[in-house]
């Protein structure tokens, strides 16, 4: 029987370990530099082996390893193994000092129970503070005995300050089966709130990366979150777990950097944006685009010397005709045309005894071109989505009705396609046009939360980037906020391009104390999402629901009280409520940082948190102001509440100057 003297030993170990590991990766890299064979592969080998070298220099001196397995049956039997975030190899590359949470052997720790063992007999968890082992506990799961016992309580219920962190200690059964699926498996995870369904989300893109290495480093692994608040919230987590090669990012800023598209830099109505984001548009513009293509009305003639090779209007017909039968993107399809003329002509030069060299067929091409650009023009997606925008006519006759192509026609456009400012609903209609002319590189596997808020047009840009590859959806239709917010996931998948994926609901929350979870259920009724009650692990916690005089006041008390507890303190409060108490807290010397969508998220212990900016985040003790306010603030102000609601992990203090809300008294 091990004692907490021998595992603070074994902690010293791994931390050798891990020396050894930091010193092996900087020598590697010095004899990197010197390795022979192409510029290329010792420019990618050097830069692989820099990069582990800085992942082990900057890993942090917490724990080495969370729990261990000792097994007692099967292929692993009368062995012991460490578990923790990365492998540490043992000493003259022997037997590991701890195993990656990943590897196949691992999975015993999070599935094994006393009805199943898994061939465990005991299965030991650690509780640290800071880099200091401080206790353990067991389960012998071989002698039928299983509770989650103080250390995974703690570890769940441990206040947060800060970006979110992993939750690799404790990650349940059910959140590891979708964590471990395979890689060509799509899946959506409806996931109540404090459920871990982005923590599962960002846990399973380490576990494809590790047990499909060679083939997503290729392809890419893609994270998108709903604005840049949250992708700073969740940034940290990735790195955490040894992963930094994926790219974190949101829909707007992946569509800002699509071919021919410029930034964002002006807004919509509401009416415009809803037409904007319909599946409709999509139609649109493809009749925009593909209604460029004419009809030849006479031959391409080519002059070559004293020689004229000619191809007729006829067979000219032919070719555009068979070429747009094929559905190939516009630019594939135009490229496709010239290379049938060219055949055309090479055969009738090869016939007259013509030598045909590159050089010749890149002349011959060049006389070609004016004929392309008469039938099938080049063109920008900037300017097919400009001269929808300017007038709609032909293109939305039959798939708008007047008052949609009104609510997207420009009052005055822009002189030219250069001085126009496009709105962030343009945005995904350039990358529409974008992905007609030519098809975007695509991801080997793309993780996208808050998915119900997601459009049918910000759907299609999606599934053109994970066409070849699969998807992790994770959303919540009872936080489904915006105006397009899905209501069936079935057919939010198929918007998606993976009709048919599997949908797996949690309903266990974890993050969210059982007294709030059951205060922000009382909403789902009136909310129609179809969603299951959440359940809380937790009976810790606390909530407080007070009447006030002032709200202002009020909340500056709130909030001085809640500073003198641990952890992370969110006031959120309706987005016109924002500027003024932030005056209010300034002027009561506190100094909240203000979270807003475009922003990576100001951690400080204080942060003042408008309702549109709130999903996704968490705080230990959350303050929110006026409920009323947040209800009323846009039409589906029920659901932004209940948003608001389930973002505290211990603590939720509700004021309210004005009644509650009707469907928030019990």
């Amino acid at each position: 029987m091990t004692t907490l003297a021998d595992e603070r030993q074994y902690v010293e170990t791994c931390r050798a370990a891990l020396r050894r590991m930091l010193e092996s990766a900087c020598e590697n890299v010095i004899a990197g530099e010197g390795v022979a064979g192409d510029r290329y592969s010792a420019e990618r080998l050097g830069r692989h082996l820099k990069s582990l070298a800085k992942e082990l220099g900057e890993e942090p001196g917490g724990p080495p390893f969370f729990g261990r397995l000792d097994f007692g049956a099967g292929e692993h039997r009368g062995r012991r193994y460490y578990i923790g975030r990365r492998h540490l190899t043992g000493e003259h590359g022997g037997v590991p000092v701890v195993i990656d949470w990943r590897a196949p052997v691992s999975r015993a720790f999070y599935r094994a129970g006393a009805r199943d063992p898994l061939g465990v007999t005991t299965r030991r968890r650690y509780g640290w503070s800071g880099p200091s082992l401080t206790g353990f506990e067991d389960e012998h799961l071989g002698r039928g005995e299983q509770g989650g016992g103080a250390i995974l309580a703690a570890e769940i219920e441990r206040p947060r300050v800060g970006p979110m962190r992993d939750i690799v200690a404790t990650i349940q059964p059910e959140q590891d089966e979708l964590v471990r699926g395979e890689l060509a498996e799509s899946v959506c995870v409806q996931g109540a709130p404090g459920t871990g369904k982005t923590a599962v989300g960002l846990h399973r893109a380490a576990y494809l990366l590790y047990a499909h290495r060679a083939r997503l480093e290729r392809s890419g692994v893609l994270v998108l979150g709903p604005n840049r608040a949250f992708i700073g919230y969740i940034a940290a987590v990735l790195p955490a777990l040894g992963e930094v090669q994926v790219e974190q990012t949101t829909l707007e800023e992946l569509l800002g950097g699509t071919p021919g598209s410029t930034e964002a830099g002006a807004a919509d109505s509401v009416e415009a944006a809803v037409v904007k984001h319909d599946a409709r548009m999509a139609a649109v513009l493809r009749r925009a685009l593909f209604g460029r293509i004419g009809k030849p009305a006479e031959p391409v003639t080519v002059t070559d010397g004293a020689v004229k090779w000619r191809v007729h209007e006829d067979e000219l017909r032919r070719i555009v005709d068979d070429t747009r039968r094929e559905s190939l993107p516009y630019l594939t399809g135009r490229e496709r045309v010239r290379a049938r003329i060219m055949a055309r002509i090479t055969r009738q030069a090869e016939l007259r005894g013509v030598t045909v060299t590159a050089a010749w067929t890149k002349k011959m091409g060049r006389q070609v071109t004016p004929f392309l650009e008469e039938v099938w023009p080049a063109v920008k997606p900037e300017q097919v989505v400009f001269e929808v925008l300017s007038d709609p006519g032909a293109a939305a006759a039959t798939l708008l009705d007047e008052r949609e192509r009104a609510a997207i026609t420009w009052p005055r456009p822009p002189r030219s396609v250069r001085s126009a400012r496009w709105t962030a609903a343009d945005m995904v209609l350039l990358d529409e046009v974008a992905g007609l002319l030519e098809r975007p590189a695509g991801y080997g596997h793309v993780i996208v939360d808050e998915a119900q808020d997601l459009s049918p047009m910000q759907c299609r840009a999606i599934a053109r980037r994970s066409e070849h590859g699969s998807l992790t959806v994770l959303g919540d239709l009872a936080q489904a906020t915006s105006p397009w917010a899905a209501r069936d996931w079935s057919a939010q998948m198929a918007a998606l391009g993976k009709p048919g994926a599997t949908t797996v609901v949690l309903s266990t929350g974890f993050r969210v104390p059982a007294a709030v979870v059951e205060l922000a259920n009382r909403l789902l009724a009136r909310l129609a999402a179809g969603v299951p009650p959440t359940r809380s692990f937790r009976r810790d916690g606390r909530l407080s629901v007070s009447p006030v005089a002032e709200l202002a006041p009020a909340v500056v008390r709130a909030a001085r009280a809640a500073l003198e507890l641990e952890g992370s303190v969110g006031v959120i409060a309706a987005d016109a409520d924002v500027a003024g108490l932030r005056d209010a807290l300034r002027d009561g010397g506190l100094d909240a940082a203000l979270v807003q969508p475009g922003d990576g998220g100001a951690y400080r212990r204080l942060s003042l948190v408008p309702a549109s900016a709130a999903k996704g985040l968490e705080y230990d003790h959350v303050i929110l102001a006026e409920p009323a306010a947040v209800a009323e603030g846009e039409p589906r102000g029920l659901n932004r509440l209940y948003v608001t609601l389930t973002r505290a992990v211990s603590r939720l203090e509700v004021l309210h100057a004005r009644p509650l809300p009707a469907a928030l008294i019990a």
